[in-house]
């Protein structure tokens, strides 16, 4: 089934990309202390689950549990993240995979709308990423082999990750 979508990945623009089984995502409800106490954008954003959504970590956990599995991918740009994670959604979505989720940093907008009290431009593309939710990122990535260390210069490559979540 994933075959497809991780060609697809790699047809798009994706640095690497692979295949997960629900129980690699590891969540965790200290991330949301990262977002909380060390974010910038904290609270600037309609994808931060804590600002916009009345569910808890445990919450989120607990629907995510209910898909099978998905795929990850990885870039080096943030948008490009964005916008081909929600493709590869959208084509699990016409492939019949129609709970199909993506999660990636949002970047639709230059500045999201939240800032200044407004609705959301973009809703039916805007996505949280995987940290607003309470997953591991670092832990999740690197058991599945992917890179991903913290960018500790100017200089180092900086890794997004983007999944998508299929039924």
């Amino acid at each position: 089934m994933h075959k497809k979508y991780l060609a697809m990945a790699k047809e798009l623009g994706a640095k690497n990309a692979v295949a997960f089984d629900i129980d690699d995502i590891v969540f965790d409800p200290r991330v949301v202390l990262k977002c909380l106490f060390g974010c910038a954008d904290y609270g600037k954003s309609h994808t931060c689950p804590n600002q916009k959504s009345p569910l808890s970590m445990a919450q989120y956990e607990e629907i995510f549990s209910r898909y099978k599995g998905g795929i990850i991918m990885g870039f080096n740009d943030k948008k490009a993240s964005q916008s081909i994670s929600y493709e590869i959604e959208r084509a699990c979505f016409l492939d019949g995979y129609h709970f199909a989720f993506s999660l990636s940093d949002c970047t639709l907008c230059k500045e999201c709308s939240h800032v200044h009290g407004e609705a959301c431009r973009i809703p039916a593309k805007a996505r949280p990423a995987f940290h607003s939710i309470g997953v591991d990122v670092f832990k999740t990535v690197n058991q599945l082999g992917l890179p991903l260390a913290v960018a500790k210069t100017h200089d180092d490559e900086i890794n997004w990750y983007s999944a998508v979540f299929i039924e």
